[in-house]
């Protein structure tokens, strides 16, 4: 039997500037049953027992606020909340596990945020009736039987502390706006003051305001808030972001060094190389975004990230992605590569107060893909805007034989008008082409941003819309500097993909600055590699080949990785097992070559 899940997005949904299609055109409307009104607040209004699932006020609507959906029935006992009628509702819930981390992954907008609200006792779940007070005891009820009884049963008696570590850590100024070591001694439960600060890198914030902190301070900031509370769960909500691989990795060592204390830790991640380090077990929230959510079964972290990359559940037996991710084992960009040269540039100088970058001299060819790489604060922005023409170098030169197309670290909502008017205004045509389209412009969803305005964007739909204006620019050479910033984890797969196919189908080069190592060996060709101190001096590599520019700065991070037996994606070894003790003893701190056998998992 088939459920059907009616989805209407508010804000897209402006009865005053259309022809209420949906109402007029509707074939169980025209039969005389109300299956589409018109509510008092002037939205579309569907009933899902009418519905018959026709989708042509799907197709009518001219905002794209409609979505129509056919769910199992077998799912219908399993709704854990639903928010109001045609709105976004979530099946099943995570199962935290004493002393592991449990790794929650999938698209934004799929209910992890609510999840996590649901865990830490902030929503009390209504089993979908929204229309009734939702209350512990019915819920309860529901559990009887079932693994999550006995937590909820504490939540519900207020007998579980619970530390979480939100998403929009760019609230916590708003809320304390004193210096960093105040915060942090007011909020230490735990006397781990100095451990957390020395192990995340803080020292040097610590006098500072929170206004002042940079986006990576402020996220491990917000980091060590959570961990310095003595609590029995701890919710972490994407911690990554902002912060560059060193500092990811610090998280990571300090999110499980809370496990290990036999505490129950949940982390929400997109960065697939953070997540596959950090968790024993993930959980994939698969569905649809802004209309529903189901999580998965609790698998062991490789055999869960390997299920994301194909896109099949094995133990429910689902496909939620048509076709998987794959990793190429080895490069034949050498043998592919077009001698054409789009940009040359000989050693590079630039210096600023306090800060000065050197990078030795290289040449991009057509159809390459060039990877940057490095910590923060080493002038990896500053390279790029050298080369974009919009810094000039302190000494040395560049060669541009091409037209740039640049993506900017930090995006601004500046345009006061809808991202259609934004599109036909910037890069007029250049949306509509056929390639565009299809590689990046569907599969990232844009047309149901089209009737937003700019400034209503989130960071990720802002982030979005940005590469793809990029890309629909008339440009030799494309310039992209973090394009998975706030991006989930099924859109960095489209863009790294549909990066390496815009670039190569019609012979164009790309330069991609990026702290997500994965998104990175999708997308490159060849490497760049930013070493020194950060905030200090940095200096860039020639461009390498991919396993090699990969070897250096593994090894600068003290990293090490083998490719997976199932999907040959790059998986990084347990630091001091077996595996990371023989490659490091090697100098094969990254796998590429077809010649290195594929090592088995290390679980």
């Amino acid at each position: 039997m088939v459920h059907r899940v009616a989805v209407l997005e508010d804000d897209l949904c402006h009865s005053d500037k259309c022809g209420l299609e949906c109402i007029k055109d509707c074939p169980v409307n025209i039969n005389g049953e109300e299956c589409i009104i018109l509510g008092e607040d002037k939205l579309a209004k569907i009933s899902e027992s009418l519905c018959i699932g026709c989708g042509i006020c799907v197709k009518v609507c001219p905002f794209d606020a409609i979505t129509i959906l056919n769910l199992g029935e077998e799912l219908t006992k399993d709704k854990v909340h639903q928010y109001g009628m045609n709105t976004f509702r979530l099946y099943r819930l995570p199962v935290p596990r004493k002393g592991q981390v449990v790794g929650l992954v999938g698209r934004n907008g799929i209910g992890k945020s609510t999840a996590l609200q649901i865990l830490s006792g902030q929503l009390i779940p209504n089993l979908g009736d929204y229309e009734k007070e939702a209350t512990w005891e019915k819920f309860l009820d529901y559990l009887s039987g079932r693994e999550l009884k006995d937590h909820f049963k504490k939540v519900a008696q207020g007998d579980i502390r619970v530390s979480l570590k939100p998403q929009a850590v760019y609230k916590l100024p708003e809320v304390w706006k004193k210096d960093v070591r105040s915060l942090l001694r007011k909020v230490d439960e735990t006397g781990g003051f100095e451990a957390v600060v020395r192990d995340l890198g803080l020292g040097e914030s610590l006098d500072k305001l929170l206004p002042e902190l940079s986006g990576g301070e402020l996220q491990r900031v917000a980091v060590a808030v959570a961990a310095l509370k003595d609590a029995d769960i701890y919710l972490f909500d994407e911690p990554s972001s902002f912060n560059d691989v060193y500092q990811r990795l610090a998280v990571s060592r300090l999110i499980r060094s809370i496990a290990a204390k036999g505490r129950y830790v949940l982390l929400v991640e997109h960065d697939m190389t953070f997540l596959d380090y950090a968790s024993d077990y993930v959980q994939i929230i698969y569905g649809e975004p802004g209309a529903y959510g189901v999580v998965s079964a609790l698998y062991p972290s490789r055999t869960g990230i390997n299920a994301l990359l194909e896109g099949m559940l094995p133990q429910e037996n689902i496909r939620f992605r048509d076709r998987a991710v794959t990793f190429e084992v080895t490069t034949s960009v050498e043998s592919q590569e077009s001698t054409e040269v789009v940009a040359s540039y000989t050693d590079i100088e630039k210096s600023f107060p306090g800060f000065r970058l050197k990078a030795h001299g290289g040449e991009l060819t057509r159809g390459l893909v060039l990877g940057i790489i490095g910590a923060n604060a080493l002038g990896k922005t500053t390279f790029l805007k050298v080369l974009a023409g919009q810094e000039k170098p302190d000494r040395g030169s560049v060669d541009i034989g091409a037209k740039i197309a640049y993506k900017p670290q930090y995006l601004k909502a500046d345009y006061a008008g809808t991202v259609q008017e934004f599109f036909t205004e910037r890069v007029g045509k250049g949306f509509d082409e056929p390639n565009l389209q299809a590689s990046l412009a569907t599969p990232l969803r844009i047309e149901k941003l089209l009737a937003r305005n700019m400034s209503e964007l989130s960071g990720g739909e802002l982030q979005k819309v940005a590469i793809v204006s990029t890309f629909a620019q008339e440009a030799d050479l494309y310039a992209l500097d973090e394009p998975s910033a706030f991006v989930d984890v099924e859109d960095r797969f489209v863009i790294a993909k549909a990066i390496g196919r815009l670039v190569k189908a019609v012979g164009k080069s790309a330069m991609v600055i990026d702290h997500d190592i994965q998104l990175l060996d999708l997308v490159s060709d060849r490497m760049l590699v930013f070493t020194g101190k950060p905030g200090i001096d940095g200096e860039a590599t020639s461009p390498l080949g991919k396993e090699d520019g990969m070897n250096l700065f593994l090894k600068e991070v003290g990293l090490t990785y083998r490719r997976d037996i199932n999907s040959g994606r790059p998986r990084v070894n347990k630091p001091d097992g077996k595996l990371d003790r023989e490659q490091k003893q090697k100098g094969q701190y990254y796998y590429v070559s077809k010649n290195v056998p594929l090592e088995p998992a290390e679980e």
